[in-house]
């Protein structure tokens, strides 16, 4: 593989391209958010589904197996019957908040302008 150049977006080997490949479905967002809001507790997985609406229970299971592999999220299986299951974020997940924190205030801010764009473009 290429070595990637820093900002280069079109190698797979770019670390840009690589988190934005872990972090870019709209699931991944939601549930650092309400993870970062709740932080230093954790939360179970029914609470969890509870707070980012939308989510099915296989793709919130899924999103969450793919943080923790990443190191973002800890999992902690509590041993009871059935069992229960808590997530916390790691340091790390929690330095990713602040990133996305600004992701969230740029879409507040302009999403308008864009939704009037693209209500023109298709009228």
């Amino acid at each position: 593989m290429v070595p990637a150049r820093r900002g280069d977006l079109f190698n797979p080997a770019c670390p840009t391209r690589q988190l934005l490949d872990r972090i870019g479905g709209k699931w991944v967002a939601m549930i650092v958010k309400v993870l970062a809001e709740n932080d230093p507790q954790e939360l179970g997985f029914a609470e969890l589904e509870r707070r980012v609406p939308g989510v099915s229970h296989k793709m919130l299971s899924q999103t969450l197996r793919a943080l923790t592999a990443d190191g973002l999220v800890t999992r902690r299986v509590e041993p009871s019957v059935p069992p229960r299951v808590h997530y916390r974020l790691t340091a790390l997940g929690l330095s990713l908040d602040e990133p996305l924190a600004a992701l969230r205030d740029w879409a507040e801010r302009h999403m308008p302008a864009i939704n009037d764009a693209a209500g023109r473009a298709s009228g």
